[in-house]
């Protein structure tokens, strides 16, 4: 990642790269909590698509990941890793929701089997 106030040094030099990501505060306008999702999925297919992740703490609190990347591919017995960014912070997990979505709006609707599932806390390793 890149510090957000000194972007311009590290970057400019490079004439627009594909993608960069910024270390952010914990204070607002720019605080995001990251999380890396890695998952191993089941189906016998391939899938391609989006995963929105959504949290839920013990008093029943919820925030929705914020990050829109790029379509990943799922294969069968393949993991797969994803950044993702919350605006809000869940110290104490009770819950976890996947949704997976296609974006397509023609076609049949699929459904993405998950065999394992990990989602560890980049801001805060130890949880």
């Amino acid at each position: 990642g890149y510090h957000a106030d000194r972007w311009k040094k590290m970057l400019i030099p490079y004439r627009s790269p594909k993608r960069a990501y910024f270390d952010t505060s914990d204070k607002d306008p720019f605080c995001m909590y990251n999380y890396l999702l890695d998952i191993t999925t089941w189906n016998k297919s391939i899938r391609r698509g989006f995963i929105t992740v959504k949290l839920i703490d013990y008093a029943g609190n919820t925030v929705e990941s914020q990050m829109n990347s790029e379509a990943s591919t799922f294969q069968q017995y393949k993991r797969v890793k994803i950044l993702t960014g919350f605006h809000q912070d869940i110290e104490k997990i009770a819950k976890i929701s996947l949704t997976f979505s296609t974006k397509n709006l023609i076609g049949p609707k699929h459904k993405l089997r998950i065999l394992q599932m990990r989602l560890k806390s980049l801001n805060n390793p130890k949880r």
